[in-house]
C-alpha cells in the first residue's frame, strides 16, 4: 500500500493574498497588471512570481531564506559569552562603553546595537534612562583653545553605594571639551581650586576666562561687608578670587546649572563611564583614583571625546618669567608679628628668625601663605622672612581675616562717607 507524502506550506497573510490574485489572473478573471498593482510589486517582479509559482505552486512564493539562518548572525557561544560578561566584570557599563571594552579588552567585534539587543533579550535594563529632549539655547563655544575654561566639582558616590562620597573636581576647555585638570578631593573647597589652577598652569598657560558657579570658595556670599568694601562697592575676593587676579583672569559667574551646561554633561559622563572602570579596576581610595585619571582615563576620554576647535591657533597665555605660581596658588593669610617675633594663626605659633643686622620684624604686617604642599611661607613684601614644616592643608581659616570697622559700628564722623556708599550686593 502506497502512502502519499503530503507537504503543509505555512503562508503569510501577503503570500495568501499573492497566491489568490495569481489564481485570479491563471482564471483569465484580472490582468497580470492589475494583479502587480494590486501586490504593490512592478510588472516584472509580478512575472517572476507567476512563474515561480506556476512552477513550485505556493512554495513558490515562500522566500528562499525562510528557517535558514542568517550570515551575520552571533553565534551562540559568543552570545553566552557576552551575556557572562555583561553579568560579571562588565555589569556597570552601559551599551556603548561595554562595546568599546569588548573590542578593546576581549577582542570581540560587535556593534553596540547588537549589544543592546542581546541585554534587553535578556532581561538586562540599560544603566541610565534617556531624558527627553528639551528645547535649550546652546551657547556657542570658543573659537581658540584657552580663550574659556569651565571648572565645578561633582560629589557623587564614585567608588560604589557602599563607600563614603568624595568630590571629582575638573576644569575643561570650552572649545574642544578637553579636561584641562582633574582630581578627587575629600569635598570641593579653595584648595581643590588652587589645586586645579596650578596644575592648568603649569601645563597648558593661562586661560583669559574661567567660567564658574557662585560657591562660596569662588566668590564671597556673605552679607559681612566691611566700610572699605561699602565705600569700595565690592567685596575682597576669596582665596580662588585673588589667585584669579593676580593671573589676570577674568570670572565669570554662571546664574543657573543649566549655563554651565558643558561640564555638567562631563560629569554626566564621568558618572556613566568612570565608576565602571574605577570598579573594574578594583580602585576604592582617592590616591588610587588619582593616579589612574592621570596615567589612564583621561588622556583616553580626550582621545574620544574632544574635538578640534574652530581655530587652531592657541589663547593660552604664557606664565610670565619669574612668576611665583606656589605662592599665588596657594592660601593666603594677613597677620602682624607680635612683641615676641612670632604670627599666631588659627592656634599655631610661627617664629619668625631675626633679619639682617639683627633686625626685628616686630609689628610688621606680613604675609603668611600656606603651600598646597601643606608647607608654611612668611613674606615681607616679596622678601620669604620664615619658612615652616608642613601641616594639614584645610579650608582658610576665616578668624584670620582681617576684621576692620563695619559701617553700623563706624564712628559719626564717619556717617557721611557711610550714607553714600552703594548698597552691598552679596
Amino acid at each position: 500500500m502506497s502512502s502519499i507524502m503530503r507537504e503543509t506550506i505555512a503562508l503569510s497573510h501577503r503570500q495568501l493574498k499573492r497566491w489568490h490574485l495569481l489564481k485570479l489572473e491563471q482564471e483569465n478573471r484580472i490582468t497580470l497588471k492589475e494583479a502587480a498593482e494590486r501586490m504593490g510589486l512592478s510588472y516584472r517582479q509580478a512575472s517572476r512570481l507567476k512563474e515561480k509559482a506556476a512552477r513550485d505552486g505556493p512554495a513558490g512564493l515562500v522566500h528562499g531564506n525562510r528557517g535558514r539562518r542568517p550570515t551575520n548572525s552571533l553565534d551562540v557561544q559568543l552570545r553566552e559569552r557576552i551575556l557572562e560578561l555583561s553579568r560579571s566584570q562588565y555589569g556597570l557599563f552601559n551599551d556603548g562603553h561595554f562595546t568599546e571594552k569588548l573590542a578593546t579588552e576581549e577582542t570581540i567585534q560587535v556593534s553596540r546595537e547588537t549589544v543592546r539587543q542581546i541585554r534587553r533579550g535578556a532581561g538586562i535594563p540599560p544603566k541610565r534612562r534617556r531624558r527627553p529632549p528639551r528645547h535649550r539655547r546652546r551657547r556657542p563655544r570658543r573659537a581658540q583653545e584657552g580663550m574659556m575654561v569651565l571648572w565645578d566639582g561633582s560629589p557623587h558616590h564614585w567608588f560604589g553605594p557602599d563607600r563614603d562620597p568624595c568630590c571629582l573636581m575638573a576644569s575643561i576647555d570650552d572649545a574642544t571639551g578637553k579636561p584641562v585638570a582633574a582630581r578627587f578631593f575629600p569635598s570641593e573647597s579653595s584648595v581643590a581650586y588652587l589645586w586645579l589652577l596650578k596644575s592648568m598652569v603649569q601645563q597648558y598657560g593661562i586661560p583669559l576666562v574661567i567660567y564658574q558657579d557662585r560657591h562660596s570658595a569662588l566668590k564671597r556670599n556673605d552679607d559681612n561687608w566691611s566700610l572699605e568694601e561699602q565705600l569700595r562697592g565690592e567685596q575682597d575676593p576669596t582665596q580662588v578670587g585673588g589667585a584669579l587676579r593676580a593671573l589676570s583672569i577674568e570670572a565669570i559667574y554662571a546664574l543657573s546649572p543649566q549655563a554651565k551646561g558643558r561640564i555638567e554633561r562631563l560629569f554626566g559622563t564621568f558618572q556613566d563611564r568612570l565608576i565602571a572602570e574605577l570598579h573594574l579596576a578594583g580602585i576604592t581610595e582617592i590616591s588610587e583614583a588619582n593616579d589612574f585619571l592621570h596615567a589612564q582615563f583621561l588622556a583616553s576620554f580626550s582621545a574620544q571625546f574632544a574635538h578640534p576647535p574652530a581655530k587652531s591657533q592657541k589663547a593660552w597665555r604664557p606664565r610670565p618669567r619669574g612668576l611665583d605660581l606656589d605662592r599665588i596658588c596657594s592660601l593666603r593669610y594677613e597677620a602682624t608679628v607680635g612683641n615676641d617675633n612670632a604670627v599666631r594663626l588659627g592656634g599655631m605659633v610661627f617664629d619668625i628668625p631675626e633679619g639682617p643686622h639683627r633686625r626685628s620684624y616686630a609689628k610688621a604686617r606680613v604675609e603668611v601663605r600656606q603651600l598646597l604642599d601643606g608647607s608654611w611661607k612668611i613674606y615681607y613684601g616679596d622678601k620669604i622672612i620664615a619658612e615652616h614644616p608642613a601641616t594639614e592643608l584645610r579650608e582658610p581659616i576665616k578668624t584670620l581675616r582681617r576684621r576692620k570697622k563695619s559701617a553700623k559700628a563706624a564712628s559719626k564722623d564717619h556717617w557721611v562717607y557711610a550714607a553714600s556708599a552703594p548698597n552691598p550686593v552679596p
